[in-house]
C-alpha cells in the first residue's frame, strides 16, 4: 500500500508540474497550447540521453528544461504574431512531430545508436543507491519540513478570503461559499498530505529509491509553485493577466506584448521539461508511445477542473485526477463486468461527463474565478 501511495504521489507531483506550465501559458496569459506534451517529451529524452552519456543527473534535467524553453522560443517566433488559433494548431503539430521524430530517429544511447522505436532503458535515476542512516534521517527531515510548510500554507489559505462585492449581503454570501469551498479543499489536501507523509517516512527509513524520487519531486513542485506564486503577483504577472483579458490595453500602455507572451510560453515549456525528467525517472524506461497527445488533454482537464489562473487549483486538479484514476481502476472492475479496453473507454467517458457537468455548474473550475475565465472569450 505504501509503495502505491508513493507511486501516486510521484505521478501527482509530476503532472501538477506539467499542469502548472500549461496554467501559466493559458490560465494566466491566454495562450492556447494543445501540444504541451512536446515540451515534456523533449525534457524527458534530453534528461535520459545526457545521463546515459555520463552527465550528472541535475545538469541533465536543467538541460532538458532549457531545450524545452528553446522549443517554446521557436514556436513563439513562428506563431505569436498571428491569431491565437494558429498557436493551437501549430502546437498540436509540433507535439506529434517530436514524438514521430523520436520514434523514427536513431538515438545515441551510451556508446551505441539504437532505433527510437525500441525506447530507452536502464538509465540512472536520482538517489537510486541506499544512503546511510544520517542521510535517510536528513531526507525524512526535509519531508517533514515540506509537510509542515504545506499544512501551514493550507491553514493560511483557508483563513484568507478575498472578495470584492458591491452589495454587502452578496459579499457575505460569496464569502461563505468561498470559505466552504476552501475548507473542503483544505481538508482533502491535508488528509492527502498526512497519508503521503506517513508513507514517505516509512519508505525513506526502510529505503526505497521511489521514496527518494517522491521527495525530490515534492521539493521541486514546492519550489516551482512558490516562485510562480511570486511571479504571477508581480508586475510581470499582472501584465500577463492584462494580455489574457485584452492585449490591446497593455499595448496602449507601451508594453511589448509579443515578448511577454514569448516569456510565458518559454517558462511554461521549461516547467513541462522538468516534469518530463520526473516522468522518465518514474517509468525507468521511455518509449515514444509514452508521450501521446492524450497527456496534453489530461493536463487541460487538471487545469480546467481546479480552475484556470489558479496555481493551487491546478495542484488540486492533479490530485482529483489521479484519485479518480486510482479509485476507478480498483473499484470499477468489481462493479461493471467489462474487459480492460472497454473499461478504459468507460473511465474516460465518465470523466468527460464530470467535466460537462462542471462546465454547466461551475465553468470557472473548483477554485477559479468567473471573471478570470478565458474559455469562450
Amino acid at each position: 500500500m505504501f509503495e502505491y501511495l508513493i507511486f501516486l504521489a510521484i505521478s501527482t507531483a509530476t503532472f501538477a508540474l506539467f499542469g502548472l506550465g500549461l496554467n501559466l501559458q493559458w490560465g494566466f496569459t491566454g495562450l492556447i497550447n494543445f501540444g504541451h506534451i512536446a515540451f515534456m517529451t523533449l525534457g524527458a529524452y534530453t534528461t535520459v540521453l545526457l545521463s546515459l552519456k555520463g552527465v550528472p543527473i541535475l545538469i541533465s534535467a536543467i538541460a532538458g528544461a532549457v531545450l524545452a524553453a528553446l522549443l517554446g522560443l521557436v514556436i513563439g517566433f513562428a506563431t505569436l504574431r498571428l491569431r491565437e488559433d494558429y498557436l493551437g494548431i501549430v502546437t498540436i503539430g509540433v507535439g506529434e512531430l517530436i514524438r514521430l521524430v523520436v520514434n523514427n530517429q536513431d538515438l545515441p544511447v551510451g556508446n551505441t545508436w539504437i532505433s527510437g522505436a525500441f525506447g530507452v532503458q536502464s538509465y540512472p535515476i536520482p538517489i537510486s543507491t541506499t544512503p546511510n542512516l544520517f542521510f535517510r534521517f536528513l531526507m525524512i527531515g526535509l519531508l517533514t519540513l515540506v509537510f509542515a510548510v504545506t499544512v501551514y500554507s493550507l491553514w493560511r489559505w483557508m483563513r484568507t478570503t478575498r472578495i470584492s462585492g458591491v452589495n454587502e449581503s452578496l459579499t457575505r454570501k460569496t464569502t461563505k461559499q468561498e470559505f466552504a469551498s476552501r475548507l473542503g479543499v483544505g481538508i482533502l489536501l491535508g488528509l492527502l498530505a498526512v497519508a503521503i507523509y506517513i508513507s514517505g517516512v516509512i519508505t525513506l527509513y526502510d529505503y526505497n529509491p521511489k521514496a527518494g524520487l517522491m521527495l525530490l519531486s515534492l521539493l521541486v513542485l514546492a519550489f516551482v509553485f512558490w516562485r510562480l506564486e511570486i511571479l504571477v503577483r508581480s508586475p510581470w504577472g499582472r501584465v500577463l493577466k492584462a494580455i489574457r483579458e485584452d492585449e490591446e490595453i497593455p499595448k496602449a500602455l507601451g508594453k511589448n506584448v509579443f515578448w511577454y507572451k514569448l516569456q510565458s510560453l518559454m517558462l511554461g515549456g521549461a516547467i513541462a521539461g522538468i516534469a518530463g525528467g520526473f516522468f522518465a525517472w518514474q517509468l525507468s524506461a521511455v518509449y515514444p508511445d509514452n508521450f501521446q497527445p492524450q497527456l496534453t488533454f489530461d493536463a487541460w482537464i487538471m487545469v480546467i477542473l481546479g480552475g484556470s489562473g489558479n496555481n493551487i487549483g491546478t495542484i488540486l486538479g492533479a490530485v482529483i485526477f489521479f484519485a479518480y484514476d486510482a479509485i476507478t481502476r480498483e473499484v470499477l472492475p468489481r462493479i461493471i463486468p467489462l474487459d480492460e479496453a472497454r473499461l478504459g473507454a468507460f473511465r474516460i467517458m465518465v470523466i468527460g461527463l464530470i467535466l460537462m457537468v462542471l462546465m454547466i455548474w461551475r465553468p470557472q473550475g473548483i477554485l477559479g474565478k468567473k471573471e478570470e475565465l478565458t474559455l469562450g472569450k
